[in-house]
């Protein structure tokens, strides 16, 4: 009995020493992490606190400038708006701007979204990943500080008043697909706990200077840990983009997200969006109509006008890379590194029969 209970207690010291050796080695990896990522920290604006991140751009800054410049943001200022919160341009100087998307406090739900998108943003570094440059939290309202994206929202290019001045050709749409496409394969695959986004679409993909894709808008996004397949939550999206499991099962996969982008890839090649009645037609469900279009070739027929002149087999094979995304099944469809292969291989069309 005597030998039981000393290994019992040999046990119970050996676990606690266990647990406290990894709080310890997480603080100091936390406090790491901070002197790495943190160049700037204070308490006591407006009974908040400001939070920058190192960074090239941010190295420049005094302290308290850019707190001062947000303060004085106007209704002038505004370059988009939603359910999401308010985003303004912030000018610091000719040559330094950031976006600012300010979210007023009031709701637990409006709370929520702003840590989901601070955990998920906070250690993302990728050239395909809106870059979080900063954040405050005041009272009132909680700011997140992003690098600006010159040309807007691919949602503005497709479908807004943009479209009449600018038109985007083939080799750009391919580009934005399969950066789009990279985002979201090292959300699922490379950060670990994996995101899972939950809300892409069109307006939530940003153009730099170069044209080049940048995933935006975690307000949504969910982490999962690499040995898990889903996460319960409720139902949350925009309409149109959502894949068919959440209404059935309430459960986020990263199948979601693939789904999602399946749309994305359709907007691209046919310059409608999904709420488009006259583009799906009533009483036709979205994977139908694709299967349809892919099985008759009629893609021509559907294409948006000003791609009529484009490759050919490029976009059949982008038109089959989405009706695999679409597969109502989750299982059926590619992981995100797969389209990512495919997207990269779009002028072999074998590669896509293949998978």
């Amino acid at each position: 009995m005597a030998k039981a209970q000393y290994i019992a207690f040999y046990i119970t010291v050996c676990c606690i020493a266990f647990i406290v050796s990894k709080i310890v080695v997480s603080v100091l990896l936390y406090k790491r992490w901070k002197r790495k990522h943190l160049i700037y920290e204070e308490d006591g604006f407006s009974g908040g606190k400001m939070v920058m991140f190192k960074s090239a751009m941010m190295q420049s800054l005094k302290s308290d400038e850019l707190f001062k410049k947000t303060l004085k943001l106007s209704y002038k200022d505004i370059i988009g708006s939603g359910g999401y919160g308010t985003v303004y341009k912030l000018m610091l100087n000719e040559s330094t701007a950031f976006a600012v998307k300010r979210l007023n406090r009031g709701t637990a739900e409006r709370d929520r979204g702003f840590e989901r998108e601070l955990e998920a943003m906070g250690d993302i570094k990728h050239r395909n990943i809106l870059t979080l440059h900063g954040y405050c939290t005041t009272p009132q309202y909680n700011l997140l500080i992003y690098e600006l994206m010159p040309n807007g929202s691919l949602d503005t290019f497709l479908h807004g008043r943009s479209v009449e001045t600018k038109l985007l050709d083939w080799p750009s749409r391919y580009k934005i697909a399969l950066g789009a496409a990279r985002g979201i394969s090292y959300l699922h695959h490379d950060c670990i706990p994996h995101i899972i986004h939950r809300d892409i679409k069109s307006s939530n993909i940003l153009l730099d200077q170069n044209m080049e894709a940048q995933v935006s808008d975690f307000g949504l996004a969910t982490l999962m840990e690499p040995d898990k397949t889903h996460v319960s939550t409720l139902v949350a999206g925009t309409f149109g983009y959502l894949a068919p499991e959440y209404f059935d099962t309430g459960k986020a996969t990263v199948k979601g997200d693939v789904y999602s982008f399946g749309v994305v890839l359709l907007e691209l090649l046919t310059g409608r969006k999904p709420t488009d009645e006259e583009f799906f037609k009533e009483g036709t469900k979205l994977v139908t109509w694709v299967k349809a279009v892919v099985e008759h070739k009629w893609e021509e027929y559907v294409l948006d006008s000003s791609l009529k002149c484009s490759p050919a087999d490029e976009i059949n094979g982008v038109f089959r890379i989405a009706f695999l995304c679409l597969e109502p099944e989750p299982s059926k469809r590619p992981t995100m590194a797969d389209v990512v292969k495919m997207l990269e291989q779009a002028r072999s069309e074998r590669v896509v029969e293949e998978y």
